[in-house]
């Protein structure tokens, strides 16, 4: 029996107004363009693209922090666009974000156990003589001292600050974090610390991630399955090897090539032209005008996701090339 989606995504999408095009009409910057997918239970999604690709923009959506338009979102079953604002309270004690930036996300005036408690504070959670031992317990479960607890924010590195923001995320004991670029602000030997982090506390908990980066070798290291993204739009999604070790796309075979490595065998693939204004995206495959293998079909129709391998899907219409 097939195990029902913790999280499940349908046809989101989100715009904003920029200005006027004329007296009666405003201009409109669609950011995303009806993007589905789901999370299983105890699942690592990765969700990698170039910057301005709306990752972040689908974080926030989900968790409600901004409003989204024509999706269906549903989490444990409940529709989050209908839910009352009562109830979505409550269910976001189980959605939780660990933000990008480990020194402007936690209140510099407050110290480590006022930054756990006030997460404790506002679902009512381990009130009184629970509180001490819950605290000590989070700062031990990701890896810092008791003692730090009464220190201030700016007494840490880069990297223990991120595990502060990982214990405050898990503090409400949620069930589905938002990881939004949760390491791309670290030095290389600190991000594969937060990782190892992360992935045992994945093992330890049965949480569930959405794992947003632009470094798709961070993606596949933590993540089961990844999604590539690009302008707002998905591109690629299936097994994070498959997709790292035999892209069915070329913008991320693209993305892969241009790993470093030492042992490279295949040849990078270098992509022509700039990234299209979302003001004025072109007819047909958004990425046609960079891609290497673009046919003049590729301009008549916005190619659909399709099954190319087990669980692995592309829109391409030349995805049989590579």
């Amino acid at each position: 029996m097939t195990q029902a989606p913790l999280l499940d995504v349908q046809k989101l999408r989100k715009s904003y107004p920029i200005g006027r095009r004329g007296l009666f009409s405003r201009r409109t910057l669609n950011v995303l363009h009806d993007v589905s997918f789901s999370v299983a239970p105890g699942e690592v999604l990765g969700l990698v693209g170039e910057s301005g690709s709306g990752k972040s923009t689908i974080g926030r959506a989900i968790l409600r922090l901004i409003e989204s338009e024509s999706a269906a979102m549903r989490f444990k079953g409940q529709d989050l666009n209908t839910i009352p604002s009562g109830r979505l309270r409550d269910l976001r004690k189980d959605m939780q974000i660990i933000f990008q930036d480990p020194y402007a996300s936690l209140d510099p005036r407050k110290t480590i156990r006022a930054v756990l408690s006030e997460a404790l504070d506002a679902h009512g959670l381990h009130r009184g003589p629970a509180r001490g031992p819950r605290l000590t317990e989070l700062v031990n479960l990701v890896g810092l001292d008791p003692s730090f607890l009464d220190r201030r924010p700016h007494e840490f590195s880069g990297g223990q600050r991120q595990r502060i923001g990982i214990a405050r995320a898990l503090a409400v004991e949620p069930s589905f974090i938002v990881c939004d670029e949760a390491v791309s602000a670290l030095d290389v030997s600190i991000q594969a610390q937060v990782l190892n982090l992360l992935a045992d506390l994945r093992a330890m908990t049965g949480v569930s991630l959405l794992f947003i980066s632009h470094d798709l070798s961070v993606v596949r290291f933590i993540s089961d399955r990844v999604m590539v993204l690009y302008l707002g739009r998905v591109m690629e999604v299936g097994p994070a090897d498959q997709v790292h070790f035999a892209p069915k796309h070329p913008y991320t075979a693209a993305l892969v090539s241009a790993e470093p490595s030492l042992h490279r065998e295949n040849r990078r693939i270098r992509l022509t032209g700039e990234i299209p204004s979302p003001l004025s995206l072109p007819s047909g495959c958004i990425f046609r005008n960079r891609c290497p293998y673009a046919l003049p079909a590729c301009a008549d129709t916005v190619p659909q996701l399709q099954t190319v391998g087990d669980q692995h899907q592309a829109a391409c219409l030349r995805h049989d090339i590579l």
